[in-house]
């Protein structure tokens, strides 16, 4: 969408309403575990405090089974409770959720105690994925858990120890039932290629930024052959993004009949990615979970000078 004769293509076409509708996303894709995960999931980032119980019970009450969590977050706590509230009203069961957490910086020499954290917070006894939320071992006795800076503004990073460590750390935690799958984030092909000859359990995902302006196509045809599943975090892109006034993002929702969000959360379904839209505004929660099939024409957004 937005490359040069992408307007013209689809004036050429007669907009008549979407052949297909929006509909409430119950698609799922395969982990190299065999199991289930969910196409979209509600994202947690930045979700503002107070709010995210609410988000996630609301969210479990439309439709959503997969939930994208992190402890840097620090939202677990009240994304444990919607989950709670939720099997408490018999809206789903516990098994029917899919949760994703995250390993932070500072513990990368800590895996299992992290997780064991953040399953205290949510209240379960297992997640079903647990990302290396950063390649970046930071130093475990900085001046503050999660954001360490030494006294010039850079990074109090951990030099004595690599993310390759780390997985093995991780792969343990598979081991241990705390986790059915672990995979990364936030990865370039660079460091999955330091990765991948050390593994003993293969990341099942990868979890990056993905929108039409960054589309991570080296990294999304890397990990197609290597049984790596690519996550789509900021799908519409950051805040106060363009791409909603994007022509082409346009053209494509008025030839289907629906919202440019929709447009951007489906392009991401549609390319084989899972996709992490989130909101805690209820209306915008039951929207995100509404994907319409794209067909070739619309899902080529191109954006070339953006690769």
């Amino acid at each position: 969408m937005g490359t040069k004769g992408f307007k013209e293509k689809y004036q050429a076409q007669e907009h008549k309403q979407a052949s297909y509708p929006p509909t409430v996303a119950t698609q799922t894709f395969t982990l190299n575990t065999g199991a289930k995960i969910p196409a979209v999931g509600l994202g947690t980032w930045q979700s503002p405090p107070g709010e995210v119980a609410k988000a996630v019970e609301h969210a479990l009450r439309t439709g959503y089974r997969h939930l994208d969590c992190a402890f840097v977050y620090g939202n677990e706590s009240e994304v444990g409770l919607g989950i709670r509230r939720a099997l408490e009203t018999g809206i789903c069961k516990c098994e029917d959720i899919f949760v994703t957490s995250k390993l932070w910086c500072t513990y990368h020499r800590r895996a299992e105690e992290c997780l064991d954290e953040g399953l205290k917070r949510l209240g379960l006894e297992y997640v079903d994925l647990y990302l290396m939320h950063w390649p970046v071992p930071m130093n475990p006795q900085g001046n503050h858990p999660l954001q360490l800076k030494l006294e010039d503004g850079s990074r109090d990073l951990d030099t004595e120890w690599s993310h390759v460590q780390t997985w093995k750390e991780m792969e343990g935690l598979v081991k241990s039932g705390k986790t059915k799958a672990i995979g990364v984030s936030n990865y370039s092909v660079k460091f999955l290629e330091e990765l991948l000859p050390q593994c003993e359990v293969v990341p099942s995902v990868s979890q990056v930024e993905n929108h039409p302006y960054l589309p991570q196509g080296e990294l999304s045809e890397f990990c197609r052959g290597r049984g790596n599943l690519i996550e789509a975090y900021s799908p519409l892109g950051s805040t106060g993004s363009p791409l909603f006034e994007e022509e082409g993002v346009k053209e494509v929702a008025r030839k289907h009949g629906v919202g440019e969000g929709t447009v951007l959360i489906s392009y991401q379904v549609a390319r084989g990615h899972v996709v992490l839209p989130k909101s805690v505004t209820p209306s915008r929660i039951e929207d995100n979970l509404k994907i319409v099939k794209l067909d070739s024409a619309d899902v080529d957004l191109g954006f070339p000078d953006k690769q």
